[in-house]
């Protein structure tokens, strides 16, 4: 095929910057009337960026492992949005000088106090849960560095070897994302209830992350190709098999998070129920059968039937709700612990925007100089003809 870069409209780039503004202006304005607060609504930024990131560099990983030839064509989207961690990082530096008002095991007088956590010393610590933060981070973008340094030459080159080579990479690659994402989420989620566990909660966060970067990279591809910047209209049976992915990992969510709160209730030790208690208490209750709505039920019934899943405008919708739940289940896990009842205000809005804002700017900045189509990739033109 015949492949012509069509520039992105200025206007995505000003709506980047009036977004990127805009949140700047409501995080640095919280962080300097309720510091605390801001703090912990920094972590739900962080892991809100964190999984929309990592989740597109999953999806590239799953494409090469897998062989799929429908999702070809959009995979350099997913690459777009995953040049993006880097910025993620940066969302950590603040909470690393913050960690005393979030963290109880911070507290030595604390530690020094209790049995348990006293136990926990020795992983449960600042210098090694920033090396870790740091290094889970890093390892994540040597990965990405590694698929877009092979993906990018063979727009060059054509060579069909530099797709193995990315087949191989995304093996390893798949090995440390599971790892990665379970450190990240105990360090940042489990460790603000340091008396809590759960072994679900690694499998619980890497299903969302991947419903993240999932519900991105559908909206910009669907708008991309109605826009008509992948030279051809590509056809409604792509959208299906994006439908069907977002139906399943959704399924796939509600599963695990069932599964999380059944084994906690029929074991009933106090340890475990405590967490959810919390979250049925104090207008809590209110937000966690919210949460069921918005991140299961209503997903759900979007994409139920076949012709929803094909339909370009639905696939948007529904990629929308699935990330303002995404971020509503964060706040879910997090902020329990900052307010024993609910809480919502301006507070809140700062993060989430900011990180869309930035997703935006950094992905008109890479369509700018890259090619929005992987034009070497062998499967490429399978993937603009797929037909169910």
């Amino acid at each position: 095929m015949i492949y012509e870069k069509k520039e992105l409209p200025g206007k995505v780039q000003k709506i980047g910057f009036l977004l990127t503004g805009l949140g700047l202006v409501f995080v640095l304005v919280s962080y300097l009337v309720d510091p605390k607060r801001e703090a912990f609504n920094n972590v739900i930024g962080l892991m809100f960026f964190a999984s929309i990131a990592l989740g597109a560099l999953v999806l590239v990983a799953l494409e090469y492992l897998s062989g799929a030839v429908w999702s070809t064509p959009f995979r350099r989207v997913s690459e777009f949005i995953a040049s993006s961690l880097p910025l993620v990082l940066l969302f950590a530096v603040p909470l690393f000088f913050a960690m005393h008002s979030i963290f109880h095991w911070t507290h030595t007088d604390v530690v020094s106090a209790d049995k348990i956590l006293s136990a926990k010393t020795p992983y449960l610590n600042i210098p090694f849960f920033i090396i870790r933060t740091v290094g889970v981070l890093a390892l994540f973008y040597v990965f990405y560095l590694l698929f877009r340094r092979n993906s990018k030459k063979q727009d060059e080159t054509k060579d069909q070897k530099l797709t193995k080579v990315n087949v191989n990479l995304s093996a390893v690659f798949m090995f440390f994302a599971g790892i990665g994402l379970t450190v990240l989420v105990v360090d940042w989620v489990m460790s603000l209830e340091p008396h809590w566990f759960s072994t679900i909660l690694g499998i619980y966060f890497i299903a969302a992350t991947l419903l993240a970067g999932l519900a991105v990279t559908t909206y910009a591809a669907v708008s991309l190709n109605e826009g008509g910047y992948f030279g051809v209209k590509i056809s409604k049976d792509n959208y299906y098999s994006f439908g069907a992915l977002l139906f399943a990992i959704t399924n796939f969510w509600a599963y695990v998070a069932f599964s999380q709160f059944l084994l906690i209730w029929y074991a009933n030790m106090p340890e475990e129920t405590f967490w959810f208690i919390a979250r049925w208490q104090g207008g809590w209750g209110f937000v966690s059968v919210l949460l069921m709505l918005v991140r299961f039920a209503v997903p759900y019934a979007m994409l139920l039937s076949q012709p929803s899943k094909s339909d370009p405008k639905n696939l948007k919708r529904v990629s929308v709700v699935i990330l303002l739940a995404h971020f509503f289940d964060l706040y879910w896990l997090v902020m329990p612990t900052f307010s024993k009842t609910i809480t919502f205000s301006f507070y809140e809005i700062g993060f989430p925007v900011l990180v869309i804002g930035l997703i935006i700017l950094v992905f008109y900045a890479q369509a700018k100089k890259n090619n929005i189509l992987p034009v070497g990739d062998p499967k490429l033109q399978r993937g603009m003809d797929f037909h169910l």
